[in-house]
């Protein structure tokens, strides 16, 4: 079964049995995913996984009540019985009659001839054994390889009461190294991975290759790195994969859910500065093939470049529906895991724009402190913006220079408060290769992340040596 299971005709009678209780708007949203993952552990074959899911989610809003609820069966029977549940959930106030359908005109920022989803299975695989082949070869250290090839293709189509229907194909591309080195007693991993809403095209560019040979680079690099220094230090993050921590620590935080209820930091914020001036934080659904990149959102909205913090100062949220009515204001925000899920307000590709210092100026600025040139992840307490983040691959800075490398480096601060310690912005500034995933609210979703080369002023480093 597809999307053209749910035509106009039947989409308006879903949408009227959804408010026939009363409410103020419906939605309906279809969505068909197609997974496939390859896996080769060791040089076997590990993982073949092919998934197809199909569903329709249907909600309604009544004021500030929301009622939901989807179905896995696409029949008009099926459909009208979970439209009456999302009624009987939330209802109210007079009786809004869904208006005629008109598809809304959506751009191409994804123009995948063929998803990786359609490649040739031993095509596939053979990416995975090149860079198997590659890791081994590179590093008689190397002990272990995993390489993972993951592809999706998600197509989804919303219609509204309010006279909309969309419709979007947004292919997925993941391919991924993870290899472990060992040597004088000591184990210590490197991964590499990319991808964004690409072919396998993608794998000619950026070759599995090359990931492998990046793998093993900080894997072998680690085995020879020194522990941490522990205190409080200037920290400058490199270009790309360090936006992943403006992302949790500052991102979330501007997600306007939060902010409607209140529990932001920067709640009743707008128009104050929340940033050392030279900071302009964005969010930006346009750029072409990077991961978190939508045409519409996934509530039918066509997305575009919100600007967060302009200069320092607090400009807007993210926005959905049910946000953008409290704030009056434009929505383009909503994002959701599948059709089994709310959308929320979500970010896309949020980055902060490049400066006018040059790098090596920020380099050699530093008496003693860390380079952060990429990161695991973190954990972030988005009411206060508290975080903990672990760099995988850091530096110590000595005299102006990068020299040598640590590991068992954490960050400990706080989002909103190291957005004022900013002191240099670098000029370079890059966009992570698609690598990240979001969490919030049980829900997962792609984005990307970039960032040019920062120095903080000052941030606590959690290490071994005092």
């Amino acid at each position: 079964m597809s999307l053209d299971a749910i035509d106009h005709a039947l989409a308006l009678r879903v949408l009227s049995a959804a408010l026939d209780r009363g409410g103020d708007y419906a939605d309906l949203f279809l969505e068909r995913r197609a997974n496939r993952a390859l896996g080769l552990d060791d040089g076997r074959l590990r993982d073949v996984r092919n998934t197809v899911d199909l569903g329709c989610g249907i909600r309604v809003l009544a004021g500030d009540a929301t009622g939901y609820a989807y179905t896995e069966d696409l029949s008009a029977e099926a459909l009208l019985r979970a439209a009456r549940t999302a009624a009987a959930i939330a209802h109210g106030g007079q009786t809004v009659q869904p208006q005629d359908l008109t598809p809304v005109g959506l751009p191409d920022r994804y123009p995948v001839a063929q998803p990786g989803i359609d490649g040739d299975v031993l095509e596939r695989l053979d990416f995975l054994r090149r860079a198997d082949e590659t890791a081994r070869k590179a590093d008689p250290r190397i002990t272990r390889v995993n390489v993972s090839l993951v592809d999706s293709l998600r197509e989804i189509r919303i219609f509204t009461s309010d006279g909309r229907t969309a419709t979007d194909r947004q292919p997925m591309l993941r391919f991924s190294v993870s290899v472990v080195a060992e040597a004088a007693g000591q184990r210590q991993t490197g991964s590499d991975s990319g991808g964004g809403r690409r072919g396998l095209d993608y794998l000619d560019e950026r070759t599995p290759e090359d990931m492998a040979r990046e793998a093993v680079r900080v894997a072998t690099l680690l085995l020879d790195a020194r522990e941490a220094p522990a205190g409080t230090f200037p920290v400058v993050l490199a270009p790309g994969d360090s936006g992943i921590l403006l992302h949790e620590a500052v991102g979330h935080g501007l997600e306007a859910d939060f902010n409607r209820k209140k529990t932001s930091n920067y709640s009743d914020r707008i128009g104050e500065r929340v940033a050392a001036p030279g900071c302009t934080i964005i969010d930006d659904a346009r750029l072409p093939g990077s991961r978190g990149s939508i045409n519409v959102d996934d509530e039918g909205e066509v997305p575009e470049c919100h600007t967060l913090i302009e200069d320092g100062i607090l400009r807007g949220y993210l926005q959905d529906r049910v946000s953008s009515q409290h704030f009056r204001t434009r929505a383009g925000s909503g994002r959701r895991q599948s059709f089994r899920h709310v959308p929320m307000p979500r970010m896309t590709n949020t980055a902060m724009l490049a400066g006018e210092h040059d790098p090596g100026e920020i380099i050699a600025s530093v008496k003693l402190g860390v380079y952060a040139r990429a990161f695991s992840g973190g954990q972030v307490n988005i009411s206060n913006g508290d975080f903990v983040f672990s760099i995988t691959e850091g530096y110590l800075i000595e005299d102006g220079r990068i020299t040598h490398p640590l590991k068992g480096v954490n960050l400990i601060g706080n989002g909103p408060d190291a957005m004022t310690r900013v002191s240099m912005v670098g000029s370079d500034f890059k966009l992570s290769d698609g690598r990240w995933t979001c969490g919030k609210d049980g829900q997962s979703v792609p984005v990307g992340v970039g960032i040019p080369t920062v120095k903080i002023d000052e941030i606590t480093v959690g290490g071994s040596q005092a």
